[in-house]
C-alpha cells in the first residue's frame, strides 16, 4: 500500500521503456503514425550526471539568496556583463531557479507544490538522497509503446478521459485494486498500474531521463567556450531559440549547440522544464483538427505556388519548387529534392538566401516558402509547426528535425540537409548525428 498522503515537491521526469502488450488499455501506435496518436511534445525534467539536483537546489536557495542581496548593493566585475553581450531584457538569475521549476511541475500536473523556505527548512531535516527519492516515489511514469488510457473510475468499464503518453509523468493520488489515480496536466483519473512505474521502481527511472531548458531572451546570444565573459565566443543563437541544458553552474548554463557545447549567462536565458503531460479527449480533439487543418492549408498552398512554375532562390541556376512536383511523388520528397540542389552555398547567421547564405532555421524557412508555406525564423518555434511524428525511425523526407538550437530538413536514408556552421554551410549530415529533440511533419 502507498502513504495515503504524498505531495510532489519539485521536478517531475519521464521515462523511456517499452512495454509489449494486449491489454485495451495500453496503446501500441504502428510505426507510421504521425500526430493522431500523440501530443506535441510537452516537459520533461531529469537528473543526468551534469544536471543539478533537487537537493543541491534546496541545500543552495538561502545561500543564493543571500548572494544576491550582496550583489545588488556590491557588484564585482564577474557579475557586470560587457555591452557587447546586448542585454535587451532583465531575466531571472540562477537564484531563481527552484521557484521556476515549482511552477513548471505545478502546472504541468496539478500538484500540490511547497515554497522555497519549506523546501529549504525540510532539506535540513534530511539527506539529500532520502529527500531525492521520496520526491520520485511520489510519481507515476508510464511505461507503454505510446499511451494508456485515462479513465474515470478504477475499471476498464470506465469512460476514457485523457491518454497518459509514454515518456510521460502524472502526480500519484492513491491505488485503488491495481489501478492508480493520477493528476496530470488537466486529466484526473485512473490508469491501469501493469502500464506504470511509480514507488520504488520509479526511483532509478527517474534519474535517467528528461531534458532541461534554456530559451533565449535577447536579441543575438553569444555562446562561449568557458564559464566567463572572457572566454572565447563559439557561435550566437537569436532570440527565441531553445537550448539544451547540459549543466548548470553559478550564472551560467552549458548548453549544447551545433557549433558544439558552450556556455551561456543565465541573464539572457530563461530555465525551464520540459515533459509529456496527459492529453484530455477534448485537447486531443482539438489538437487533431487543428493539425488536419494546418496540413490541408499546406497542400493547397504549396500546390498553387509550385504551380507558377517560379522559385524564389534567386538564380536560373538552380530548378523551381515545381520541377520536383509530380503526380506520383509526395510534396515531402519535393521538399527535400528541392532543398538538396543548395548543399555547397555558405551559411549566414540571421540569413534567408538560398544562395547568398541563410543559417539553419533562415534555410528551413526559405525552402518551404517555395512551396508556398511559412515557418518561423526560429529553430526553437520550429519545434512547434506541423504534427508531431513520433521518432526519427518514422520519419519521411521533407519533415522537419530539430536538436538544441538547430532545425534541418530530413531527405531520407536516415540523413538531413541544413545550413550547419560558418565553416561547412549548407551540407548532408546523418539525422541521428546529435539528439533529436523532435520531428514535425508539414505535408
Amino acid at each position: 500500500m502507498r502513504k495515503a498522503k504524498m505531495q510532489l515537491v519539485a521536478l517531475s521526469v519521464t521515462a523511456a521503456l517499452t512495454f509489449f502488450g494486449s491489454d485495451i488499455d495500453a496503446f501500441a501506435a504502428s510505426n507510421n503514425k504521425v500526430s493522431d496518436v500523440m501530443p506535441q511534445a510537452g516537459i520533461t525534467f531529469a537528473l543526468g550526471n551534469n544536471q543539478v539536483s533537487l537537493s543541491s537546489l534546496q541545500q543552495s536557495v538561502e545561500a543564493e539568496k543571500t548572494q544576491s542581496e550582496t550583489s545588488s548593493t556590491s557588484s564585482t566585475s564577474s557579475d557586470k556583463v560587457d555591452l557587447s553581450d546586448a542585454v535587451t531584457d532583465v531575466t531571472p538569475l540562477a537564484s531563481t531557479v527552484t521557484d521556476s521549476v515549482l511552477t513548471d511541475i505545478q502546472n504541468a500536473t496539478g500538484a500540490v507544490i511547497k515554497n522555497t523556505q519549506e523546501l529549504a527548512t525540510e532539506a535540513t531535516a534530511e539527506s539529500s538522497e532520502e529527500s531525492e527519492e521520496e520526491l520520485f516515489k511520489s510519481l507515476v511514469i508510464a511505461k507503454v509503446t505510446n499511451y494508456v488510457n485515462v479513465r474515470d473510475i478504477p475499471s476498464e468499464e470506465g469512460e476514457i478521459v485523457g491518454k497518459l503518453y509514454d515518456k510521460s509523468v502524472g502526480t500519484y493520488i492513491e491505488e485503488q485494486d491495481g489501478w492508480y489515480k493520477i493528476q496530470s496536466g488537466s486529466v484526473e483519473g485512473f490508469v491501469k498500474a501493469e502500464f506504470c512505474v511509480t514507488g520504488d521502481d520509479a526511483v532509478e527511472l527517474a534519474k535517467e531521463v528528461g531534458t532541461r531548458i534554456a530559451t533565449v531572451t535577447t536579441t543575438t546570444l553569444k555562446v562561449r567556450n568557458g564559464a566567463g565573459l572572457d572566454a572565447e565566443v563559439i557561435g550566437l543563437v537569436p532570440i527565441e531559440d531553445e537550448l539544451v541544458v547540459e549543466e548548470e553552474l553559478d550564472g551560467w548554463v552549458k548548453v549544447s549547440i551545433e557549433e558544439g557545447d558552450g556556455y551561456v549567462s543565465t541573464d539572457y536565458v530563461t530555465l525551464s522544464t520540459e515533459f509529456v503531460k496527459a492529453e484530455s479527449k477534448a485537447e486531443e480533439e482539438a489538437r487533431l483538427a487543428k493539425e488536419a487543418a494546418a496540413r490541408a492549408a499546406a497542400n493547397k498552398a504549396a500546390k498553387s505556388n509550385t504551380s507558377k512554375s517560379s522559385s524564389s532562390s534567386g538564380s536560373s541556376s538552380y530548378n523551381s519548387a515545381s520541377s520536383y512536383t509530380t503526380a506520383t511523388s509526395s510534396i515531402g520528397s519535393a521538399v527535400a529534392q528541392f532543398a538538396l540542389q543548395f548543399v555547397g552555398n555558405p551559411y549566414v547567421y540571421g540569413g534567408t538566401s538560398l544562395t547568398n547564405g541563410a543559417d539553419c532555421s533562415g534555410f528551413v524557412m526559405s525552402v518551404y516558402n517555395n512551396f508556398g508555406v511559412s515557418l518561423p525564423h526560429s529553430s526553437g518555434a520550429d519545434r512547434s509547426v506541423g504534427a508531431a511524428v513520433d521518432g526519427l525511425a518514422n520519419a519521411q523526407p521533407g519533415d522537419i528535425v530539430c536538436y538544441s538550437g538547430h532545425v534541418a530538413i530530413y531527405i531520407g536514408n536516415g540523413q538531413i540537409v541544413h545550413a550547419s556552421t560558418a565553416k561547412t554551410g549548407i551540407k548532408v549530415s546523418n539525422a541521428d548525428y546529435r539528439t533529436v529533440l523532435a520531428v514535425r511533419r508539414i505535408f
